[in-house]
């Protein structure tokens, strides 16, 4: 599966400019060379915020990033849910009998609303 790589600014603009116009998602998929899936991502973002083109003139790059990619309420950098502690997992990990299964039950025993399981084994993976 090819890595995931984000839209320049310069495509996002492209992409509003091109819907602003009527141009289908399957249209401006083409054009821009993405997933028409992407297009229409990016234009539900842009319109869950409210932005059509034209856009403001004073609205620079960074703002557009901010206002379709920001999450609120939660700090950048950071994630949703409670953390286990990685380093304590890593040592526990290591003792006879213990598994990373069993190391996830118990987190989730603790925080019923933490990862799932697969996500748990990924982060503990990075």
């Amino acid at each position: 599966m090819p890595a995931k790589r984000r839209l320049t600014m310069r495509q996002l603009r492209q992409m509003l400019r091109l819907a602003g116009s009527g141009t289908s998602s399957r249209e401006i998929a083409v054009v821009l060379g993405i997933a028409r899936s992407t297009v229409q991502d990016n234009l539900q973002r842009a319109a869950a915020v409210g932005l059509r083109w034209p856009l403001p003139g004073e609205l620079t790059d960074d703002a557009l990033e901010h206002k379709l990619f920001s999450r609120n309420g939660v700090k950048q950098g950071t994630r949703r849910r409670t953390e286990p502690n990685w380093a304590d997992l890593a040592v526990e990990l290591k003792k006879p009998g213990v598994t990373l299964l069993i190391l996830w039950e118990e987190y989730r025993g603790s925080h019923p609303d933490g990862y799932g399981y697969s996500r748990f084994c990924d982060f503990y993976g990075d």
